[in-house]
């Protein structure tokens, strides 16, 4: 979160957001957030999240959009955490900061269960649902609309969300080459409705729960973007072997569930599956460029990050692939 927006909040625009969702004071509670401020807060019907975000990262129409697919979603019957509605009704609620920006609060459902690495979850049982989840999402997106053009999300490579190399030192020339070309190609892909459309962007095991009954719910929707149907699906490959300690086994292991549940949802070409490869590279540069902006490379504390940077950038420089994909087309 940018520092700017951190100094202009406060315990009023808080009581703000409180009064206009009706939470009382001793039924919230403050959750780690990244890039807004979470809460959790409990109503009459169960338990809810509160996120306040600010203008200077998200506009209001683009949350009104995010929420407006949000429900399309579940409407259609996908596990998603549904936004819910103020007291007044409003799904994105405003509230003027001391400047000249505005805080954005919105309400969703809280979802069941818990993350799938802390209830042992993570298995093959669930990466079939996993799929049926994307493989759903993907059929109800060619039939979506944004119910007012003014919402409508970003298409992924449009220039404002083209960040990469404005994080990249810049005497990583190599590695910015080495994007370049790759867009190029991504860009080329065909745009048809049956393979491109409003993805998640982010779906990993990170942004969703699972109750008892293996029941998956999604989350965090702040990335949704109309995007081919196959990044999504990588993003899924991605984040599941990432740091693994023998990724080229597990992968296998996880994308045929994964994709056997995908499929029982949504039919997509066997052709985008040659693009998979791609679309895990595109997401490696990504989170390299990320690590670069956000942290010191040379004393890198966390071990996740450390994992992930060890000898990436060789392995970006010398084309090496970021997992064998060959049982992708078995």
């Amino acid at each position: 979160m940018e520092q700017e927006i951190r100094d202009r909040y406060n315990d009023s625009i808080l009581r703000q957001a409180m009064q206009r969702f009706g939470i009382e004071a001793d039924k919230i509670k403050l959750l780690d957030g990244f890039e807004s401020y979470l809460y959790e807060f409990e109503k009459t019907g169960g338990s809810f999240i509160l996120r306040i975000g600010h203008s200077r990262r998200r506009s209001p129409d683009l949350i009104r959009g995010e929420v407006d697919w949000i429900n399309f979603l579940a409407a259609g019957g996908a596990g998603v955490a549904k936004a819910v509605t103020s007291a007044h009704g409003n799904l994105v609620e405003a509230i003027p900061d001391a400047k000249d920006g505005q805080f954005l609060a919105t309400a969703f459902v809280k979802a069941k269960g818990s993350n799938p690495w802390d209830n042992g979850w993570w298995r093959e049982e669930l990466f079939v649902e996993y799929g049926r989840l994307l493989g759903k999402m993907h059929r109800l997106a060619q039939t979506y609309i944004v119910s007012n053009l003014a919402w409508q999300r970003p298409i992924w490579d449009a220039p404002n969300m083209l960040q990469v190399e404005k994080m990249l030192p810049a005497s990583d020339t190599i590695v910015r080459s080495k994007y370049r070309t790759l867009m190029a190609h991504l860009q080329t892909l065909p745009t048809n409705r049956n393979a491109y459309g409003m993805i998640h962007q982010d779906a990993h095991s990170g942004n969703f729960f699972v109750d008892e009954n293996g029941q998956i719910t999604l989350f965090d929707f702040d990335d949704c973007v109309y995007g081919h149907f196959a990044y999504d699906i990588a993003m899924a490959l991605f984040y599941a072997v990432t740091n693994h300690k023998d990724a080229d086994t597990f992968a296998p292991q996880f994308w045929q569930p994964f994709w056997q549940g995908y499929c029982q949802e949504n039919s997509l070409d066997n052709k985008w599956l040659h693009e998979i490869p791609r679309f895990l590279k595109l997401r490696e540069i990504d989170l390299y460029a990320v690590i670069h902006r956000s942290f010191d490379v040379d004393n890198l504390t966390d071990s996740w990050v450390a994992a992930f940077m060890n000898g990436r950038f060789d392995r970006i420089a010398n084309d090496v692939p970021y997992v064998n994909t060959d049982f992708l087309l078995r």
